[in-house]
């Protein structure tokens, strides 16, 4: 009875088969349309027999289980009623349970059977939707030719955006995956084990999770789900590790890149990158050095890498400040948030190194992202620029956050300065540079109601330069008179050592005493010669013109044509005829060139400017090579021309080198005339501090100082264009014999008094026999004995 019970369902699942099998056949005959082409319907009907057949050989496996299984327990049923029978009927409470029971066993049955088949039915799903895209995309394309894009294509291009759009998309989809092999899993376990569907579910993720507890399984069935199972949990866990690792990869790859947001506030953010960076960032250093350090962010087109590995390389001691680097364009308003430009407290745009009126513009567009920023800016802006005509602009777009530096403006009136004031490039580089005293503005209303010349002498460890009246809009006056009365709310510009290093004091009683001559200073006509050739050379004539005597001559010798010269003179808006105090002296030659060179009276000039030529500017370490080349041979040509007697009286009076050495030659020469030397290239300065033949400029390092000093405080941008312009007040040297006689036993204040006569005001000294001067010196009241070969460093008003 049992084996017949077991061979009548066989023999209907194959007829069930068979009939579902001639059915399909049919429905697919009559699906068949006409005009589709016959190689479409044998791919379509090719598929659809081998899902048919995967689903029939999958249930007819199932059966076969299934069937095995029921054997097996009719043959426990079998046993258990033989002994039911043996112990002679027990009870109609035990036949009803044992009925009961019996039942329930075969609604479980029911429930697996239903639970196997739904776990195949939704693995076979995805085939029958790729084969029904497949055949709907070429049902399409055959019918209508001008559609290009197949129905599978567009899906992929879907799920492509959907991953790139949505960053989370993967892990969900991989979250997704993971629950439906999950659930497909215990259902599958249900439909061929005899454990309740929460102990399948909890099983089938034990094997997702490890792929070697199936190794437990027993009976065909259970070895086959649990085989696939483990294998889609393998690779739900390779995608996993593939995941987290590309999401780890890409973390460490954005912070080394430096794409990560700074989050900081009140820092200083550097904009850029060029030569002058180095000398910026040491000035900021020292400059937060007394508040123990501060923040400094830097970005620029460059790998974040790259930029600390070069500031490494820096050679000078951080003191507890900050570098951070960040690769981006400041012309891109994402990447100014990712540095949090809202916060800074100071922005500073350096020029990039190359064409002057590129690396404008491109200063001018970076204004403008700086302005169009929503969360608006809490600092100010610091522009450096190359080109004096290009600042209007910034200033037009900026507005009152912008303060301009023009570096090749600076650094020209800075060498007319120290080429006619010999010593006066070293005091520039005291005052602008933090190391030593700086200019600082602050309030002190004790000192209200005070007259100015009493102001002079109430700081003890700095020296009153000038005040910033509140009652003009804050306009600061330098050297003012001394009958101005400070009224509430003005402050006081001093030079200091730092911000925290002074304070007023107790008005000491000092005697003024009277000037020891006349205190004319005579104006003398000089004859200047300017090797090179620059882009604002007509700027550097007019301020010539307005310091020189009347009768001066200035030589002009580059390889630039003399038509060539005028008309560039005059496209740059210099008018020749309005030159009242210098004649223009034209000639032609290559400035590193020893024949050309000696062409030149060069033994006969006051001063010599060897500029950074045009031509050759680009190029820092070119550029000083060539004005290193040009400074040798005018040298070592005027040593040749003095007479052999002084030369050797000059010899003897230095007798540090030896009698025939070159340079011992060049020393000599370098008493009769000055030389300033353009230099771009910091390392340059070593050659020539060491040979002491020339009164530099470090071009680079004094502008990087101008740009640190105005990113600290605004205010001292005003003072610094007066000092630099044509008008105003200027620093100059002054023999000490204008002020005392040989001898005099005089304080400083005594001095400071003194000069006030003449309305000058005296920030430090230098001693006869010291290479440097002295700015804001110690005990100003002590009193000590002077000599008229002594100078003193003044702020003068332009005469």
């Amino acid at each position: 009875m049992a084996k017949q019970e077991k061979e009548d369902p066989v023999l209907e699942q194959k007829r069930d088969v068979s009939k579902a099998v001639s059915g399909v056949k049919t429905a697919i005959g009559e699906m068949g349309i006409r005009d589709f082409g016959q190689r479409v319907k044998i791919r379509w009907q090719m598929a659809s027999y081998i899902a048919i057949l995967i689903t029939a050989f999958g249930s007819f496996v199932h059966k076969n289980f299934s069937l095995h299984n029921q054997v097996i327990d009719l043959q426990d049923q079998i046993s258990t009623m033989n002994i039911r029978l043996q112990a002679c009927n027990t009870s109609d409470t035990f036949d009803t349970i044992s009925i009961l029971q019996e039942g329930d066993h075969l609604s479980s049955k029911g429930l697996k059977i239903l639970a196997l088949t739904v776990s195949i039915a939704l693995l076979s799903m995805p085939l029958f939707v790729f084969k029904y895209i497949d055949y709907i995309s070429k049902f399409r394309s055959s019918y209508n030719c001008s559609e290009k894009v197949s129905l599978n294509k567009q899906l992929e291009y879907r799920v492509d955006v959907l991953l790139s759009v949505h960053p989370y998309a993967k892990a969900l989809a991989l979250l997704v995956a993971t629950l439906m092999l999950i659930c497909l899993g215990g259902l599958a376990l249900f439909g061929v084990t005899d454990d309740s569907l929460a102990d399948c579910l909890w099983l089938s993720w034990t094997y997702v999770a490890d792929s070697g507890n199936h190794a437990n399984s027993e009976g065909m069935g259970p070895r086959l789900v649990s085989v696939s199972i483990s294998f889609g949990g393998m690779l739900i866990f390779a995608m996993m590790l593939g995941l987290v690792s590309d999401a780890i990869s890409e973390k460490l790859d954005s912070l080394r890149k430096g794409r990560s947001e700074v989050v900081e506030q009140n820092h200083t953010l550097i904009l850029g990158w060029s030569d002058k960076l180095g000398s910026l960032l040491n000035q900021l250093v020292i400059a937060n050095e007394s508040l123990g350090g501060g923040i400094v962010v830097v970005m620029a087109e460059r790998d974040k890498e790259e930029m600390e590995l070069d500031i490494a390389k820096m050679e000078f001691d951080f003191r507890g400040t900050s570098v951070i680097c960040r690769s981006g364009s400041p012309l891109i308003l994402a990447d100014l948030k990712k540095v949090s430009v809202s916060k800074a407290r100071a922005i500073v745009v350096l020029a990039d190194d190359g064409n002057a009126d590129q690396s404008d513009a491109r200063a001018l567009r970076t204004v403008l992202s700086l302005t169009g920023v929503k969360e608006g800016l809490r600092g100010h802006i610091v522009v450096e620029l190359s080109d004096l005509d290009n600042e209007v602009l910034v200033k037009l777009v900026g507005g009152e956050l912008v303060e301009t530096v023009v570096a090749h403006d600076v650094i020209g009136r800075l060498m007319i300065q120290c080429a006619r004031q010999p010593g006066l490039a070293q005091i520039w580089e005291d005052i602008l540079g933090f190391e030593n005293c700086e200019f600082y503005i602050k309030r002190w209303p004790q000192l209200d109601g005070m007259q100015f010349e009493d102001v002079l002498i109430s700081f003890p460890d700095a020296i009153p330069c000038g005040v910033k009246v509140a009652s003009r809009g804050g306009k600061i006056i330098l050297n003012p008179e001394d009958s101005y009365v400070l009224q509430e709310g003005d402050e006081v510009l001093v030079i200091a050592e730092d911000d925290d290093t002074y304070a007023p004091g107790a008005l000491p009683m000092v005697w003024r005493g009277s000037l020891a001559g006349d205190f004319i200073v005579p104006k003398l006509t000089e004859k200047i010669l300017l090797c090179g050739w620059r882009r604002d050379m007509e700027d550097m004539i007019m301020v010539l013109d307005a310091f020189l005597a009347p009768g001066s001559e200035l030589w002009m010798f580059n390889e630039v044509v003399e038509s060539e010269r005028e008309r560039k003179l005059i496209d740059g808006g210099l008018d020749l005829s309005r030159l009242v105090n210098i004649t223009l002296v034209h000639r032609e030659g290559n400035a590193v060139i020893r024949r050309h060179l000696e062409s030149l009276p060069l033994e006969s000039f006051d001063s010599i400017l060897i500029l950074a030529d045009e031509s050759v500017e680009d190029s820092a370490i070119q550029a000083d090579s060539r004005s290193l080349a040009t400074l040798l041979l005018i040298r070592d040509i005027q040593a040749k021309r003095l007479p052999y007697r002084e030369a050797m009286v000059t010899r003897g009076q230095r007798g540090s080198f030896s009698r025939g050495s070159w340079i011992g030659e060049m020393q000599q020469a370098s008493d009769r005339s000055v030389i300033i030397s353009e230099i771009l290239d910091p390392r340059t300065k070593n050659l020539l501090s060491m040979s002491k033949i020339s009164d530099y400029v470090l071009s680079n390092e004094l502008v990087s100082m101008a740009l640190a000093m105005v990113a600290e405080d605004r205010q001292i941008n005003d003072v610094l264009e007066e000092l630099f312009a044509e008008e105003g007040n200027e620093l100059h040297i002054r023999l000490a014999e204008l002020y005392l006689h040989e001898g005099e036993e005089m304080s400083f204040y005594e001095i400071i008094l003194r000069a006030r006569q003449k309305r000058e005001i005296v920030i430090g000294y230098r001693l006869e026999n010291a290479e440097r001067a002295v700015i804001n010196p110690p005990n100003k009241n002590e009193r000590r004995r002077w000599s008229v070969k002594d100078v003193f460093v003044v702020i003068t008003e332009k005469v």
